[in-house]
């Protein structure tokens, strides 16, 4: 056997197999294997691995062993003169197995290798070659002077930027996304050290490489796409964490005591400096746009109230009351406010229509309000509208700027409006053209790209391949979908590369599945265009069901010594009230009988209710009730858990 290659995956299904895919077809006519490790998912990955490649060795595991256990497991049982560690959000082109292959055979001093990496949008991925950590080093890449300095030897060590990334060079620390590894070599230094959960494992095994007296080559003839961040979300404060003490854990094994203290000790003033700087960045990135919002609008009161009372209201002289600027307009600002964050209004991307909604929705809850006040707090119904008007329109105003400021995040959303060329034979581009319509992006243009250049203008064609720019620019594409059943991968790593400055997106359909796969950068976590939406999970929907939730906890509350007559557990009501209450529970959530893999639902709280209790005849089969969730999951709307709650009220006890 030449090559065994092992994928651990962690809730990745459709990354899996996109990458499954590319690696079936990299290694036709090479004798390999393929492990996929499995550490516990629940989003179907197990069941999609067995029914589409059945050839694959699959080990599940029944708990999150971590990247080093899973892989070892794989190694032990492994066959190979070679091991080729590769993440499952990654795709290699189709002769970059044998090509990696040929280079250890003809390199024997090779203990390991890894290749130029691309990410979702076709640009070089620096990590691709890297240096070891030491003190300098870290400090260098933690206080971003790497990053000032790109092509310093002093300073870029990190990711060897001095190093021309289109040749081959002997490097210190390979990439674990593609690890390419002798068996010899890992028989005499041994397997990944199991103390690294996540991250340093690579740097760790890379470094034991070299101290055996073997090199670690950096090799650019062949590429692999991999979309950072799928696995894990490289923003996070986890992330930080996790990173930089599996950097103290590698000092605290291979440096001297004293260097490995003092590298210790700037490892961990860096951690809670990122986790500082990551939460205050956050915290500021969510609240400027309400901050501007509350200034220009009270600007914009102000304004306006001197203007009326010194016409209108008080036109011999005098002024609002104290009690206006004070009460009211705070009052005024807080409702319209609440309103438009409840209405989506803050959400991303931006839709102005939401801003509309729930600044139309907060001024009839004012003058509501206002209606009902004694007529000494009756300032002035004019000013309320007046104030509606010039909030709603130097709102709009704002949300524009950025928009055509392209400040990353703030983009208005013309996601639904975008415009695709799908590039593939007839049959496959028609049905991603289909599988996107399903995915409800109902986009403003699909057009047809033939693979073949021979095929132009003809069977619904607009156009082919090499003439892709000038699709581009005339139809204003804003997104490219290849079709890899019928492209190869090395064909589209080349269009990526060679189109990364024509500001176009790119996806990956897969053949024959249902999803549609890619990622704007190396920051995000990536897109999905699948069919089956869990529109639960979306950020309005789960604000929503929060707030529902609050609202029927309190009305419980207040009349509980009715419902205390009314339901089965009165004393499991009041317990169930405060832990909905605190978000330990929600009223609605799925069944307790439905197989949370096979139908990939979302992760929601455990609800007290669900779906089946709608229904007065509750003895249902086993499929029926996981379709059940599945819907409720898919179109979920307020009034659905409104009327399970109605309509289930006698089980709102029940633990």
């Amino acid at each position: 056997m030449k090559l065994s290659i092992i994928i651990v995956n962690y809730n990745v299904k459709y990354f899996l197999e996109q990458c499954l895919h590319s690696v079936q077809n990299a290694s036709i006519g090479l004798e390999s294997e393929v492990f996929v490790v499995d550490n516990d998912s629940v989003d179907g990955s197990v069941k999609m691995v067995r029914e589409k490649f059945p050839d694959v060795f699959l080990i599940e595991n029944k708990e999150n062993k971590g990247f080093s256990s899973a892989n070892n497991q794989a190694i032990r049982k492994s066959r190979g003169e070679y091991i080729l560690l590769l993440n499952p959000d990654t795709i290699v082109e189709d002769d970059t197995l044998r090509k990696v292959v040929d280079f250890m055979d003809e390199h024997p001093d090779a203990g390991g290798l890894g290749v130029k990496m691309l990410d979702g949008k076709g640009k070089f991925l620096p990590e691709s070659k890297r240096g070891l950590p030491y003190p300098s080093v870290a400090f260098f890449k933690v206080f971003g002077f790497s990053s000032l300095f790109p092509k310093s030897r002093l300073f870029s060590t990190y990711h060897l930027g001095y190093l021309d990334k289109d040749k081959t060079h002997v490097v210190d620390v390979l990439a674990g996304a593609f690890m390419l590894l002798r068996k010899k070599v890992l028989n005499e230094i041994g397997l990944l050290d199991e103390d690294f959960f996540m991250y340093g494992e690579d740097i760790d095994l890379s470094y034991r490489i070299s101290q055996a007296g073997y090199k670690n080559y950096y090799f650019p003839g062949t590429r692999i796409i991999h979309y950072k961040g799928e696995s894990t979300k490289k923003g996070s404060l986890n992330y930080v964490f996790v990173f930089y003490n599996a950097m103290i854990v590698f000092a605290n094994k291979h440096f001297s005591k004293e260097n490995a203290r003092a590298f210790s000790m700037m490892i961990n003033f860096a951690i809670y400096f990122r986790a500082f700087i990551s939460i205050m960045t956050r915290f500021f990135a969510r609240i400027i746009i309400p901050i501007a919002d509350t200034v220009l609008i009270l600007l914009g009161i102000l304004v306006i109230k001197d203007y009326w009372e010194r016409h209108f209201i008080y036109p011999d002289g005098g002024h609002y009351p104290f009690t206006f600027m004070y009460v009211a307009v705070p009052m005024y600002l807080s409702i319209w406010l609440l309103c438009i964050y409840l209405s989506g209004g803050y959400d991303k991307p931006i839709r102005l229509r939401k801003i509309i909604q729930g600044m139309t929705a907060g001024t009839i809850i004012i003058l509501v309000l206002y209606s009902l006040q004694n007529k000494e707090y009756h300032f002035s119904r004019a000013l309320i509208i007046l104030g509606a008007i010039w909030g709603t329109l130097i709102m709009l105003a704002v949300r524009y700027m950025l928009h055509f400021s392209n400040i990353n995040g703030y983009r208005l959303n013309y996601e639904k409006n975008k415009r695709f060329v799908i590039i593939g034979e007839k049959e496959e581009a028609e049905r991603v053209s289909e599988l996107l319509q399903q995915t409800g992006m109902n986009p403003a243009f699909t057009g047809l790209v033939s693979f073949r250049h021979h095929r132009s203008n003809a069977n619904g064609f607009i156009g082919h391949m090499g003439q892709i720019k000038e699709i581009i620019t005339i139809h204003k594409i804003n997104e490219i979908i290849f079709c890899a059943k019928d492209i190869p991968a090395q064909v589209i790593i080349d269009m990526m590369s060679n189109l990364k400055d024509e500001q176009v997106d790119y996806k990956i359909a897969p053949p024959e599945s249902l999803s549609i796969i890619g990622s704007n950068s190396i920051n995000t976590s990536g897109d999905l265009y699948v069919i089956d939406i869990n529109s639960i999970i979306k950020r309005a929907n789960r604000r929503n069901k929060r707030m529902l939730d609050f609202l029927v906890s309190l009305t419980l509350l207040i009349f509980y010594p009715i419902f205390l007559f009314l339901v089965k557990k009165p004393i499991g009501l009041f317990r169930n009230i405060f832990s909905v209450l605190f978000a330990w529970k929600s009223w609605v959530g799925f069944s307790p009988h439905t197989e949370l893999e096979m139908h990939r639902l979302p992760e929601i709280k455990q609800g007290v209710l669900n779906p089946l209790d709608a229904f007065k005849h509750k003895h249902m089969p086993e499929e029926a009730i996981a379709r059940l969730d599945l819907l409720y999951a898919r179109d979920y709307k307020l009034t659905n858990d409104l009327n399970i709650v109605i309509k289930g009220y006698r089980n709102l006890g029940r633990q």
